[in-house]
Order: C-alpha cells, then sequence, then structure tokens
C-alpha cells in the first residue's frame, strides 16, 4: 500500500509531535505517514465522549493494537465522561457538526495541550478531521484555541483528508481488520444514528459486532 501523505515537516521548525487519536480507523493512515516521515510523536488516547463504555473499550485497545504493532507509544488518558455530560448539557439535541461537536472538540483538544505543555511537546494534532462527518472548521478552532493557550505549542491543521486521505484510511482498516464502528461516539449520536436506523427499516446498531473480515 502507498501512503498518500509523504515528507511530512511539522510547523514551526517542531521537533516533537502529540497526535491525538479519535480511533485506529480514523488515525490509521495517519500514524503510519508520520512514522514514515521521521518524526517524533506519541499518540494521545483522550476521548471521553464515547458511549458506551463497552464501545469505549473496543476503540481504545484497537489503537492500543496499532500503536504497540507501530512501535509508537501511546497515552491512554483519563475516561472522565461525568466531565463530558456536564459540558453537553442543553446540547443534547444539537446536530452533527452543531455545538455539541464543537464543545467536545474543545474539549479533548484542551486535555492534549494540557499534555502537550507538561511534557515537553511543541507541536499537536487530530485525527478528528479526516471524516466527512466532522466539520474541519470546528476541529481547526478547537486545536488552534488550545495551543494558543501555551507558550511555544503549536496546532499542526494539516488536511489530512487530501489525496484521498479517507481512501487510504479505509485500505488500511480493512488490512489490519480493525474495529468498524457504526456512529460518531457519544450517546447522542448513539441515539440519532438508531433513529435513522429504525426509520429505515434497518437494525439498531449492535456494540462491539462489526469487524472488517476479523472474528470479533
Amino acid at each position: 500500500m502507498e501512503l498518500v501523505h509523504k515528507n511530512l515537516v511539522l510547523p514551526n521548525n517542531g521537533k516533537k509531535l502529540l497526535l491525538h487519536t479519535c480511533c485506529a480507523p480514523c488515525s490509521g493512515s495517519i500514524i503510519l505517514s508520520i512514522q514514515a516521515s521521521g518524526i517524533e510523536f506519541t499518540i494521545f488516547f483522550y476521548n471521553p465522549n464515547i458511549h458506551p463504555q463497552k464501545e469505549y473499550e473496543i476503540r481504545k485497545e484497537e489503537n492500543i493494537r496499532f500503536a504497540e504493532k507501530c512501535g509508537v507509544p501511546i497515552v491512554d488518558a483519563e475516561y472522565d465522561t461525568d466531565n463530558w455530560y456536564t459540558r453537553a448539557k442543553g446540547m443534547e439535541f444539537e446536530p452533527e457538526r452543531g455545538s455539541r461537536c464543537a464543545m467536545c472538540f474543545d474539549m479533548r483538544m484542551e486535555r492534549t495541550a494540557l499534555y502537550a505543555y507538561e511534557n515537553g511537546f511543541d507541536t499537536i494534532a487530530t485525527s478528528l478531521g479526516i471524516s466527512r462527518w466532522k466539520d474541519l472548521n470546528q476541529v481547526n478552532e478547537a486545536g488552534k484555541n488550545a495551543a494558543n493557550k501555551y507558550e511555544g505549542l503549536t496546532y499542526w491543521d494539516y488536511n489530512w483528508r487530501k489525496n484521498g486521505g479517507a481512501a487510504c484510511n479505509m485500505e488500511i482498516c480493512k488490512n489490519e481488520k480493525f474495529y468498524q464502528q457504526e456512529y460518531c461516539g457519544c450517546a447522542f449520536s448513539l441515539r440519532d444514528a438508531n433513529k435513522w436506523r429504525v426509520a429505515n427499516g434497518r437494525e439498531k446498531i449492535r456494540i462491539g459486532e462489526k469487524y472488517y473480515g476479523r472474528e470479533k
């Protein structure tokens, strides 16, 4: 498989990257591309939005499995769901790409930036923007705002979608037989996805059931 992102360079002469990842399917090609470019980086898994915990654990373990296969260090951050629900109060019926998503990006990037600052990283980035279901402007705004709070920290707003990045990720998903998640992650996106499925004569999502060519 040929990577679509090549010879990457961190902005502002950055030397050490903290890459926030939301899941293995979204970050596969990103991880391989950064590694192939010779950039020193660590993966940061912080996603308290993911519901239920069974789904969270599967996504986390898939990310850890791939990171270990690639020989890339990964930080397993706190699953502070109470904090997330407190922030989401009043936004329960916001649509995808609405204010709830913006809040969620802010929360995750704020935590990423704090960890980066406290642990000697000069650059942060995230896999969140590669999905076509996400508002890339929301993701980048959250990343930039978070990085701007700390002197010497830069948010890398590289567009991972370009040059067929999403298609490359799909190929990696199939090769690695990743867990095939079927909704964004939070309880409200699960609710809305199941509502759409029922209205269209489809079964509700079954947590932990689907993998790309691999038995669960």
